[in-house]
């Protein structure tokens, strides 16, 4: 079994940058919701603040690495014109397109996807920024750290939709 270069940018772009960005999420939730005052020690409040901050700039790193991937790498492959007479299964807009049964998943489901996914590492340097900027805040402030999980699950929101629509694109017309 082998791969080509274009389908190992895909995999990178989807289920490493793509995939771990959601899994950090997670974390960086689990982090968020525990950082109260009344919870922590001053020891751990430092730590915790330590690993929210790893996670919240990782989960914003990822987010640029997916989307920057798929947008300049990735999506130009998948619009690529086919040439007169060409096998369209190596033109992924063209196959789509062609296909009244799946011409609704470039319509509606890459349009949207190119568009939301941006969301996800904007909303996601914002979250980063405010947990680095305002730490030990966030733990006394309740209402700051449920508007930074509100902007973080808008990132993660985001970058799910935006996964979502790509895995099922690519599993309807693949980038080979």
């Amino acid at each position: 079994m082998s791969i080509s270069e274009r389908e190992l940018w895909v995999t990178t772009h989807g289920m490493i940058f793509g995939g771990v960005f959601l899994l950090v999420y997670s974390a960086g939730l689990i982090g968020l919701w525990g950082l109260q005052q009344s919870f922590l020690t001053a020891a751990g409040m430092r730590d915790r603040l330590k690993m929210l901050r790893v996670c919240t700039a990782g989960m914003a790193v990822l987010a640029w690495l997916a989307t920057v991937t798929g947008s300049y790498i990735v999506y130009p492959w998948y619009r690529k014109p086919p040439t007169a007479g060409a096998d369209l299964t190596l033109y992924p807009q063209a196959l789509l397109k062609a296909n009244p049964a799946l011409k609704d998943w470039h319509f509606f489901g890459m349009e949207w996807k190119e568009h939301v996914a941006w969301l996800a590492p904007i909303a996601a340097t914002a979250v980063a920024y405010i947990v680095i900027e305002y730490g030990p805040r966030l733990a006394a402030d309740a209402r700051l750290r449920r508007a930074v999980i509100m902007m973080y699950s808008v990132a993660f929101a985001a970058g799910a939709v935006a996964g979502g629509l790509g895995a099922m694109i690519t599993k309807a017309a693949p980038v080979h």
